[in-house]
């Protein structure tokens, strides 16, 4: 956080808004009227829950990345044939224990190992268990758009190693009309704000840091040249903040940027997946193009 404070335009990378009270917080953001990436997701993968499945094919190993409450995964695993175990990483450890200790209760067959940790950089994963069919990733969430493009290909080839020999099913929110996607990400209740203001809550908490909350603004707007939400933090006066010992002064207007949420094409996403050497397969839209879930054969 300190170095990004430190670059000019100042950037916070969007991984540090999940402690537990920001998980909480997303998933707040996730039932709000106007977010709809979630619940058009949920009806895609409930309704195309078969078909994913005959994809997969049976007694599957099934690693999730960034899994925070696991909530979308249920329905994969209940229309999956003999799944073998489930692998949720996420880089707020307490969060996704408490989420796992739930799943196992309700899924007891089911060997769920949860793994803290940064899924963009690259890890080890537990050998295969006996018995196991593909290994398969899930990426819900359009998570991928809050990449930079190029991060968005090395976070792809990354996965695309760690999977070869079974795939990735990816969700992916599409461009659409802007209005919708600036309701989206400036909700009426405020809950993005407080989400998105939690980051300097956390640093204040965690850093040292003597951010003042009400001296910054959310800030959320979409880029159509670059087909993206940009998400900010803006200074409301000239003023000064400290963090770790040092010092830095913000000029009023002045910005830190907190997070891109990147929209696709179908085509833009499955061009993207065949570079970083995935084979693009079947593609679930909802009926008003919004989202889609691609299943990508590693």
């Amino acid at each position: 956080m300190q170095a990004g404070l430190a670059r000019s335009p100042r950037r916070i990378s969007p991984k540090f808004f999940y402690d537990a009270a920001g998980s909480r917080l997303f998933d707040r953001i996730c039932e709000l009227p106007e977010y709809y990436p979630t619940r058009t997701e949920l009806r895609i993968l409930g309704e195309c829950a078969g078909e994913i499945a005959g994809q997969i094919g049976p007694n599957a190993e099934i690693v999730e990345f960034g899994a925070g409450s696991l909530t979308k995964v249920r329905l994969l695993l209940d229309a999956l044939d003999s799944p073998k175990r489930y692998l949720p990483i996420d880089i707020s450890g307490e969060h996704l224990e408490a989420a796992a200790q739930r799943l196992k209760a309700d899924y007891p067959e089911l060997v769920v190992q949860p793994i803290a940790a940064d899924y963009t950089m690259p890890l080890v994963l537990p050998a295969p268990v006996a018995g196991a069919g593909r290994r398969v990733g899930f990426f819900p969430g359009s998570t991928i758009g809050n990449f930079e493009p190029e991060e968005a290909l090395a976070f792809l080839q990354l996965a695309a190693r760690m999977l070869r020999g079974g795939g990735l099913l990816i969700g992916v929110d599409l461009v659409k009309d802007p209005g919708r996607l600036h309701a989206a990400y400036n909700d009426a209740q405020g809950v993005t704000a407080d989400f998105n203001l939690n980051l300097l809550r956390r640093a204040n908490a965690e850093l040292d840091a003597d951010f003042d909350l009400d001296g910054f603004a959310h800030a959320a707007f979409y880029n159509a040249p670059r087909q993206r939400i940009e998400m900010h933090l803006v200074s409301r006066s000239a003023q000064s903040v400290s963090l770790n010992g040092e010092t830095f002064g913000f000029e009023e207007g002045e910005t830190i940027h907190t997070e891109y949420s990147h929209k696709f094409t179908v085509e833009g996403l499955r061009a993207l997946a065949v570079r970083a050497g995935f084979r693009p397969g079947a593609v679930w839209t909802d009926p008003e193009k919004l989202f889609s879930v691609h299943w990508l054969v590693a």
